[in-house]
């Protein structure tokens, strides 16, 4: 496969050698366009001796093969990383003063970012923005991660690692997903739908500082919601505890409507009322299976002796749902399962489907590594007939639009 790779001036730059690498080694001819910046960072001799092509950033060079229109134009493939705030402005109004920026233009191959930049950048409403018009392109964004930067802050802002920039720009031209098929366009398969989801995990006090919770980040949800937006569904997101960070694009989006909870009868009703319109409603969330029989009105302390705890089970949000479900309305659960193999976890999710009834569920494993607190997931989906009607890795953002492309295929009430 031929491959472009932008490189832009962010110290991350230096991960990027590691992703070329990966690309080279995997048999992918990579060609490597820099900005003059991105120079500064990680020079010509490296990039050239990695991709094994020649590297410049001029669009007044080998102007006899029209190589600055012909890279963009014989690419399968183009990767910009890291993507700087400043880039991703530049793709958004569609400047061209540069190699890279006429490769993107003349490009109709699937594009893939990774951006990188200070957490305040990230937030910022114009990156946000330009961000967002990008989507509405048909551009696919991995990450950014949140963790340590540059300086010794921490926040949203982080170029998440090569491998899995690798992992999910593959994952884009194997699913055929240049926006839906149609390089260069977004797709709107979803637009005049209302949509209803839940994310995080619930939170039930056991007294006023203590609770029983789960380990769900809430990444997954949030990554539905905002695809289900990008694909032109307005959406309404029920968030019940989530890490910090992750609304942050979600709840700029125009089309996405955040409602905040904490308890898993707080969701119910966010979620009974989201779902009293949606023609599709998705139950992402973790919901605590139990909570105390009785709030403690104070502190329980140790010199108070060790407390016995009664546990009633929480109502079943999904079931309830399903069983006030609206003429057309399409159900979608998802399941986490701990599971010694994919049989055990295909199982699991069929009698789980089964007892909710929902038209389609996501199961996905889970341990002390895999599945919460990662930026990567791997969900097998189920229909009514419990097949098996996709199995979808990447990461979480790559899994949201799996999710979607099996809703869409299974007809009304998506157009």
């Amino acid at each position: 496969m031929f491959v472009v790779v932008g490189v832009t001036g962010g110290i991350a730059a230096y991960k990027t050698v590691q992703l070329v690498r990966t690309l080279v080694t995997n048999g992918h001819e990579v060609h490597v366009v820099p900005t003059v910046d991105a120079l500064r960072f990680v020079g010509t001799a490296t990039w050239e001796a990695v991709s094994r092509n020649p590297v410049t950033t001029s669009v007044h060079e080998d102007v006899a093969q029209v190589r600055h229109v012909a890279l963009g134009t014989s690419a399968d493939l183009v990767i910009v990383a890291p993507a700087t705030a400043h880039t991703l402005a530049r793709m958004a109004a569609g400047l061209a003063d540069d190699l890279l920026g006429v490769t993107l233009l003349a490009t109709t191959a699937p594009v893939v970012v990774a951006p990188a930049m200070h957490t305040a950048m990230w937030e910022h409403a114009a990156t946000q923005q330009n961000l967002h018009t990008l989507r509405e392109r048909g551009v696919h964004v991995v990450g950014p991660a949140d963790g340590p930067l540059t300086g010794g802050d921490s926040g949203p802002g982080r170029m998440v690692e090569p491998d899995e920039i690798a992992a999910a720009a593959l994952a884009v031209v194997a699913r055929g997903d240049a926006a839906g098929g149609v390089s260069g366009k977004a797709r709107h398969d979803l637009a005049g739908l209302s949509v209803a989801v839940s994310t995080g995990g619930t939170r039930e006090p056991i007294d006023p500082v203590r609770f029983l919770g789960n380990r769900s980040s809430g990444r997954q949800g949030a990554a539905l919601a905002q695809a289900a937006a990008d694909r032109g569904a307005d959406v309404t997101l029920v968030a019940a505890h989530v890490d910090d960070g992750v609304l942050t694009e979600a709840s700029r989006h125009p089309r996405v409507a955040v409602v905040r909870v904490s308890t898993a009868a707080e969701l119910q009703s966010a979620m009974t009322d989201a779902a009293a319109t949606a023609d599709v409603v998705a139950m992402v969330a973790a919901v605590a299976d139990y909570r105390v029989a009785a709030i403690a009105p104070g502190k329980l302390r140790k010199e108070d002796g060790i407390p016995r705890l009664e546990l009633v089970e929480n109502p079943d949000i999904l079931a309830g749902l399903v069983a006030g479900r609206r003429p057309g309305q399409l159900l979608v659960g998802f399941a986490a399962e701990t599971a010694a193999d994919d049989a055990e976890l295909v199982e699991r999710g069929r009698r789980k489907r089964a007892r909710k009834g929902v038209d389609l569920l996501a199961v996905n494993r889970v341990s002390w590594d895999e599945g919460f607190e990662t930026t990567e997931n791997r969900v097998v989906l189920l229909d009514a007939h419990d097949e098996v009607v996709a199995d979808a890795a990447g990461t979480k953002c790559d899994v949201a639009d799996a999710v979607w492309d099996a809703v869409v295929a299974l007809g009304s009430p998506v157009r």
